[in-house]
């Protein structure tokens, strides 16, 4: 068992738990204006491991068994962190829950009514750093089979996230889809600065996608 398949049983069965008990649900939801008041900040992490229904927990779900093996296994690499791998998967997929909160708790934390939950941020982290490392992944849409390329998933996922979280018609939180998004891409070229000890932080990285494309 990889550590991609053990966040996903730990995620599925918190957030199973989580739907029969209304009473654990409240307390690991994301509610800005209970941990201003109440320094719950656990609040930050937990609403990562809960889901609001079966269809919101399937996709997320899904969608990290899919890219999170992908993740795993680039990051487990002799190209990128060899060892260290599965601890910077893990630091990758945990801290990107709270970053991708940040907006949202700043934004709405005098908003008694605001609640969000979903491992949304942290997918979202994983599959741009998926993006990152190999932009020519092709990447599909819900029931549309893979036939969008990375490069250009990516910039048409922030747009469309950005414009959906703008109109504000729905109750996903695309804030944390943006957020997750492009903290997967600022970790991913972070530690791979760190772990190839470059001047440049861009260059290991870059130079490694200029290789997927073949322009390297």
């Amino acid at each position: 068992m990889n550590t991609t398949q053990l966040l996903l049983i730990i995620t599925t069965a918190i957030s199973i738990l989580a739907n029969f008990s209304p009473a654990l649900k409240e307390k690991m939801l994301f509610k800005p204006t209970r941990i201003k008041k109440n320094q719950e900040w656990h609040r930050f992490l937990s609403s990562g491991f809960i889901h609001a229904d079966w269809e919101h927990l399937l996709f997320n779900m899904l969608s990290l068994y899919l890219f999170g093996t992908l993740v795993e296994n680039a990051y487990q690499s002799d190209s990128f962190f060899a060892e260290d791998g599965t601890t910077l998967f893990l630091i990758l997929y945990f801290s990107s829950i709270p970053f991708s909160l940040l907006y949202s708790y700043f934004r709405y934390h005098t908003k008694s009514n605001y609640a969000s939950l979903g491992a949304s941020g942290a997918v979202s982290a994983v599959i741009f750093s998926a993006i990152l490392m190999d932009p020519m992944i092709q990447i599909g849409l819900f029931i549309i089979p893979p036939i969008i390329p990375g490069y250009l998933f990516g910039p048409l996922f922030l747009i469309l996230s950005a414009w959906m979280g703008k109109k504000r018609k729905d109750n996903i939180n695309h804030a944390a889809h943006i957020g997750g998004a492009l903290y997967g891409w600022a970790f991913t070229i972070a530690v791979t600065y760190l772990q190839h000890d470059s001047l440049n932080p861009l260059k290991a990285p870059l130079s490694i996608i200029l290789k997927k494309l073949g322009l390297g």
